[in-house]
């Protein structure tokens, strides 16, 4: 959460940090702000409430000029969206700080600073590191020196960059918890924390590991680890689209990505299945005896992740043979539990960085998981660089906040790693044979799904009035109905919620009446006539519900039910298939609703604090 991005160079700057801002709103937009030192030392700053552009709009009529700069678009988290709050912070108009994460023991360092008589103007977190720099540098030889001093004093999370105004050389860069990347061009070096923010000016990158603090001028990137010593970290050459970022034709990157899912979902399946066997090697090395000694499996995720982790429990069980629990990753770190034997750790992220995930990873090495596997669509994020083994999505950049091709390609990983995990532990050839057949007519299958889009569309029209709704699904159809739901909840802001669907006589019948209009997926598949059993259910209490099923299901449309007929599919896959209508759902009636699709109230798209 949150966007950072900095430069150090012989050339103006503010038009690329605004650039790298506009490519990071997706991780916040609630305010967003930049600061430069200019050629005669002075620092130079504006800020605006809301999106990137208003301020892009005050720099036009209020231009500022410099070489070296920090600018960061925000997601609140201490303190309202507000100018005041917005970033960068300063002290003393000498010391400049850029932060994402969260500064738990700010309080009490807010008041140790405010006796040394430093006063505060935001009710940021950050504010209390920037004067604590500030203070330390009192004491301290160099800025990076007072920097180190500063942070040992911090408690939680931060990915920070700061600039003395003195010193137009140098920025000063620290990271624990919250990402961070360098990026190298010639006689120019940049941070951000996603390299997307820095594809138009280099594509040489490296990774601040955890505890890392750097030095970074023109000419030279100095890192210092967190046990004091000088190292360093890998360059890697980045493969990544300069256009990722780009809407192409479309209205919104929801639309434009939920498109791209049959794509998507070729690139992740290209190379990986070798007749109809997957080449454990995907998984990393060593994966091969791994997997052979794997008895359990615990998937580790947040959100929508969590929602393909519970997908996958289904598959592991059934086809793998492999008991499987999942967990949501900020319960699983704040509870004590038993670590079965020869245990497999799977986490799943988008980014990599979920702050949460990645503390249950560090969290499960403490407490004996036999090893670790991420399902992840960032190379070199923190989980794939902490994790034993890692599968990448290759999903491409993600940019709309409510999740569509990360979803379904960590779904396509996951079911591929079912597949790797079964080969070793009896899985049949015949099942073998019939996953990796599924999954090569899947792309297809999800054309033949966006063709329903204009039908779809005209469906979401009723729910131009409606503040609640509720899916119902059962069996591997249940995670999908969750992830509907929330897909729901997130871009049009009706209040959803998904049930299995035999729960319902258990509690969520007393919602029924014909405001509530009621989701089914419903594949045809073992658990289809007592799917149907639990919508005469609604059917008798007034419910009007809309029916995504296969034509070999035998729904028929009527004054209560509106049916809408999905390609007839393998059961393998089908919990891919159905997630694309869902979507579609969402996004119609997020447009009928008049809501921002792609950065929806409050949200943002990487969750890098707790």
């Amino acid at each position: 959460m949150c966007g950072i991005v900095g430069a150090v160079a012989q050339r103006d700057v503010v038009e690329i940090l605004v650039e790298g801002l506009r490519r990071l709103e997706y991780r916040g937009y609630d305010s967003a702000g930049v600061a430069v030192i200019g050629d005669n030392n002075e620092l130079q700053r504006v800020r605006r409430l809301g999106k990137v552009q208003e301020l892009a709009n005050a720099l036009t009529s209020n231009p500022l000029t410099g070489g070296t700069g920090i600018a960061h678009t925000r997601w609140a988290t201490h303190g309202i969206p507000s100018e005041a709050n917005a970033h960068p912070h300063v002290s003393n108009d000498e010391i400049a700080v850029v932060h994402n994460g969260i500064i738990e023991n700010h309080q009490e360092l807010r008041i140790k600073l405010q006796a040394l008589g430093y006063e505060f103007v935001s009710q940021t977190d950050t504010e209390v590191m920037t004067h604590l720099i500030h203070h330390e540098l009192k004491n301290s030889d160099t800025l990076l020196n007072a920097v180190q001093k500063a942070v040992k004093q911090l408690e939680g999370a931060y990915g920070t960059v700061v600039m003395d105004v003195r010193d137009n050389s140098r920025m000063i860069v620290a990271r624990s918890g919250s990402p961070l990347v360098i990026g190298y061009g010639l006689g120019e070096n940049f941070i951000a924390s996603d390299m997307m923010a820095l594809l138009p000016v280099t594509r040489r990158f490296s990774f601040l590991e955890e505890g890392d603090v750097a030095e970074v001028t023109r000419f030279e990137v100095n890192i210092i680890d967190s046990e004091g010593h000088a190292v360093q970290r890998e360059i890697k050459e980045s493969s990544a689209s300069n256009d990722a970022g780009d809407k192409g034709e479309y209205r919104h990157y929801m639309l434009k990505e939920t498109y791209e899912q049959p794509t998507a979902i070729r690139n992740t399946l290209e190379g990986r299945l070798v007749g109809n066997s997957i080449d454990v090697n995907t998984f990393g090395e060593g994966a091969d005896e791994i997997f052979k000694k794997i008895e359990h499996v615990q998937i580790i995720a947040c959100g929508t992740s969590y929602h393909s982790g519970m997908v996958a429990r289904y598959w592991l069980e059934a086809l793998a043979g492999v008991s499987c629990n999942i967990e949501i990753a900020s319960e699983f770190r704040y509870r004590k539990s038993h670590v079965p034997k020869n245990a497999l750790l799977v986490t799943i992220s988008q980014s990599g960085e979920t702050a949460d995930t990645l503390a249950a990873l560090r969290l499960a090495k403490e407490i004996g998981y036999k090893a670790s596997l991420v399902i992840c669509n960032v190379d070199g994020s923190s989980l794939v660089r902490e994790s034993d083994l890692a599968f990448m999505t290759r999903a491409g950049a993600e940019i709309g906040v409510a999740s569509t091709k990360a979803f379904t390609t960590q779904l396509v990983g996951l079911m591929m790693m079912t597949l790797a995990i079964g080969q070793h532990h009896g899985m049949k050839q015949a099942t073998q044979d019939n996953i990796a057949q599924a999954l090569m007519t899947l792309p297809s299958k999800l054309d033949e799904v966006l063709a329903l889009a204009g039908s779809i569309e005209n469906l979401a029209e009723d729910f131009a009035d409606k503040n609640h709704a509720l899916f119902l699904g059962r069996g591997d159809q249940y995670p999908i109905a969750m992830e509907g739901a929330l897909k729901l909840k997130e871009i049009s802001y009706i209040h959803a919620e998904a049930y299995a669907a035999g729960e319902l006589k258990h509690g969520p019948l007393a919602l029924i009446d014909a405001e509530m209009p009621v989701i089914v997926v419903a594949p045809q598949n073992d658990l289809i006539e007592k799917l149907k059993s639990n919508v005469e259910e609604v059917r008798a209490r007034g419910g009007l519900m809309y029916v995504f099923a296969d034509s070999n299901a035998n729904f028929t449309s009527d004054d209560t039910m509106k049916v809408i007929n999905v390609p007839v599919c393998d059961d393998l896959i089908a919990p891919i298939v159905y997630t694309l209508p869902l979507q579609l759902l969402s996004y119609y009636v997020a447009i009928i609703k008049g809501t921002d699709v792609d950065q929806p109230r409050n949200l943002a798209k990487s969750v890098t604090v707790e």
